[in-house]
């Protein structure tokens, strides 16, 4: 006769369970792992883009006509149109990648999501950002960019 013992069904049901969670485990860290992985390939990639992002904004916000009167002629006014769309695909794009630019002038400085270049005196206590100098951007609780700002005590 043999010294093994036979295993019991609740040994056995034991075993399967422990392995079914051990499965579910794996299965678990697996998604979690891609999800970061996700995560990650945004950031990198939405960080590429920011400088050419940065230039398209500069250029909106400098253009030499920017509200004067003046007759521009239909192919320099189509063209200032066209311009403006692709800034505000550009837009779109990060918002659906789930990327948002932090709130910057009137809000509460935070070190966390801004990074002060300039600091005014004020009457009050409170440090307000008072300008933008660069937008930063989230994905989700991640700072991909600090929003350059100046701030003023309020």
């Amino acid at each position: 006769m043999s010294a093994k013992k036979k295993p019991t069904v609740a040994e056995l049901t034991e075993a399967l369970q422990r392995e079914r969670a051990d499965a579910m485990n794996v299965r678990r860290r697996y998604e979690e792992q891609i999800a970061s992985l996700r995560s990650s390939v945004k950031s990198s990639v939405v960080r590429e883009l920011l400088p050419l992002i940065d230039n398209l904004e500069r250029a909106m916000k400098h253009y030499p006509l920017k509200g004067k009167e003046w007759d521009l002629g239909d192919e320099l006014h189509e063209w200032l149109k066209g311009v403006r769309k692709i800034s505000d695909q550009f837009e779109k794009v990060l918002e659906d990648l789930g990327v948002n630019k932090i709130k910057t002038v009137g809000e509460h400085f935070s070190a966390n999501l801004h990074e002060a270049v300039s600091m005014e005196d004020g009457d009050g206590k409170n440090d307000v950002i008072s300008e933008e100098l660069q937008s930063g951007y989230v994905l989700g609780d991640e700072v991909i960019r600090h929003a350059m700002v100046k701030v003023k005590k309020q």
